[in-house]
């Protein structure tokens, strides 16, 4: 089997248990929200949740209070990612893939990336969607300085034998609804 139909094999099964995680209502923020308040005022990214991801919105508004919260927004194929600032209730539109993106406001550049997932391993490996859009922003924002890539799923998404690639770009931090997972 090569590593795309790895992956390909790996992303469907954590897709069923995410979609069997979310249906249950398992979902919150509440962890994520500690581990931000440790961060205050620092620039970070979450994301508008998709179908079935866990929501991290409750943990951002909280955040942007206290510092400039954004959002990705895809530029185009195979390019890092950018990020438009976010706040609570501010004004959306549907951007690539149907995510929602602000519809205007300033770009931040952030420090902290609260991460979309399909499957996590304890040791920092993620299994994305397959754009590679997360590694290329993630080795972008790393080569200017030290970036925190937070992963934010269900416990029901960790995956021990995630297939990865040199080019993956490792979380430094998992949050799931039991708890925080230290990488390393």
């Amino acid at each position: 089997m090569t590593l795309d139909e790895q992956k390909a094999a790996a992303r469907v099964a954590a897709f069923a248990r995410r979609k069997e995680a979310h249906q249950a209502g398992i979902g919150t923020s509440a962890h994520l929200s500690e581990v931000l308040a440790g961060y205050r005022g620092v620039p970070l990214a979450g994301y508008m949740p998709m179908r079935t991801e866990i929501d991290p919105l409750p943990a951002m508004a909280e955040a942007a209070a206290h510092g400039p919260v954004g959002v990705p927004v895809i530029m185009g194929a195979a390019t890092p990612l950018k990020f438009r600032q976010w706040e609570p209730d501010c004004a959306l539109i549907a951007g690539e893939f149907g995510a929602m993106i602000p519809e205007s406001g300033d770009w931040i550049e952030p420090e902290i990336l609260i991460v979309p997932l399909v499957a996590f391993s304890r040791t920092g490996g993620r299994l994305g969607y397959g754009g590679g859009f997360y590694d290329r922003t993630l080795e972008q924002l790393r080569a200017k300085r030290a970036t925190l890539a937070i992963g934010f799923a269900y416990s029901a998404q960790e995956d021990a034998n995630i297939p990865l690639e040199p080019v993956d770009q490792p979380l430094n931090l998992i949050v799931t609804e039991n708890g925080v997972i230290e990488v390393g």
